[in-house]
């Protein structure tokens, strides 16, 4: 019984270990179940990380009680966004060339469309701009956009804690709205898969330019660990950098886009010199999943926490708005990117996961479409889509 006892009074740090490791066991579990051909996968873990979350506050005396370190969200971010950096890097820049206008139309409108639905609920309701801001960034699981709003209501005088409700509120259903989205259009339109990754692969392959390589190539090392880990240290540098804009907010890539150029970069290139960048496929495929686990445990945990109690003091109508806000843009940039720019499905459904900045949907398109390469299309659009949702929030804080 001492043993026991002695287990679940064990350092935080130990706690956070065992919390983490759990809800990823369960997560993974819940991800499996199907419902007639649909499962939630990897965002599972999301949705028990949630609950984790509502038990850390509900359950002060139980192992739930921890604070998850901001760390285990932000190393999944990292770990994650690199390898899709990595993965999609040979064939960027040549399928950006090719579609650069379709991703950044594309890009602007899924931004417009969600500050539609923000605006139509700010005026048509009794929610203020503050909390429809928060909101808006939740709905597109932008963390820059959820910053943005908070300096911009900051200098305005309002309370960033209304911000903070709005983007909790919102946030679960932007993930897993989006995810549950990439699974149910192709099911519904009944597709080929095998001939849609063929489009696909046209569409890369038929810009690719081949690169000659020196014969003779330095490993940092056998896996490609050391060059993994360049790029995301050059990514964070670059994240880091904080450009001004007009109002007294700024702008930074932050660590999701820094370490998404930074990667995208070294994926292209893929050598300096005699140093190879080259990386096994395998590393980045278990780079990227262990990633997005660690991310949706560390976001899912923070959002949960408070996930109960902002349902109770606002009411679940608020939940609609945060939906509508999601699902409007999705839509709107799924129907054009079809029948307006004619884009094959996955790279339709690749760039709306990039537009709607959503990462753990990204996960799962790729588990879906059985191909790394959807996520070119997410990296062309994200960067366009992230600068948009960051000047949205701050013109709806400004203007409503």
């Amino acid at each position: 019984m001492d043993i026991i006892t002695s287990f679940f009074v064990l350092k935080s740090s130990t706690l956070v270990l065992f919390n983490v490791f759990l809800i990823a066991v369960v997560g993974y579990l819940l991800g499996r179940i199907k419902i007639k051909g649909i499962s939630l996968g990897t965002a599972g873990v999301f949705i028990i990380a949630l609950v984790a979350g509502h038990l850390s506050t509900a359950m002060p005396n139980s192992i739930f009680a921890i604070e998850m370190p901001k760390f285990v969200q932000n190393i999944g971010l990292v770990l994650f966004v690199a390898s899709v950096g990595f993965i999609a890097g040979p064939n960027f820049f040549s399928n950006l060339k090719k579609n650069a206008k379709s991703y950044v139309f594309l890009g602007l409108v899924i931004i417009a469309a969600g500050t539609l639905a923000c605006v139509i609920v700010t005026v048509c309701t009794n929610v203020d701009a503050g909390l429809a801001a928060g909101m808006l960034s939740g709905a597109l699981t932008s963390t820059p956009g959820f910053s943005s709003a908070k300096e911009a209501i900051s200098a305005l005088g309002g309370s960033v804690d209304e911000v903070s409700v709005g983007y909790g509120i919102a946030y679960p259903f932007g993930v897993i709205g989006v995810v549950l989205f990439v699974q149910l259009v192709p099911k519904l339109m009944k597709v080929n898969m095998e001939q849609e990754r063929k489009a696909l692969v046209v569409v890369d392959d038929g810009a690719a330019v081949s690169k000659k390589l020196p014969e003779k190539m330095l490993e940092i090392d056998p896996q490609g660990f050391g060059v993994f880990f360049m790029a995301a240290i050059a990514g964070v540098l670059i994240g880091g950098i904080t450009i001004p804009l007009p109002g007294g907010a700024s702008f930074s890539l932050g660590n999701t886009g820094g370490v998404l150029l930074a990667a995208l970069l070294f994926g292209h290139f893929g050598h300096a010199g005699k140093v190879s960048f080259q990386i096994q496929k395998n590393v980045l495929k278990t780079f990227q999943e262990l990633g997005l686990m660690l991310f949706l445990i560390g976001a899912g945990v923070e959002g949960g926490a408070k996930f109960v109690t902002t349902l109770s003091e606002y009411g679940p109508i608020l939940f609609v708005y945060g939906a509508f806000m999601t699902l409007l843009p999705l839509i709107i940039g799924f129907v054009i990117a079809k029948y307006v720019l004619k884009l094959s499905l996955l790279n339709n459904l690749g760039s709306i996961t990039g537009g709607m900045t959503s990462t753990p949907a990204l996960g799962t398109l790729i588990s879906v479409s059985g191909t790394d390469d959807v996520a070119s299309a997410y990296a062309s659009t994200y960067p366009i889509a992230l600068v948009a949702v960051v000047i949205a929030t701050q013109l709806v804080v400004t203007f409503l």
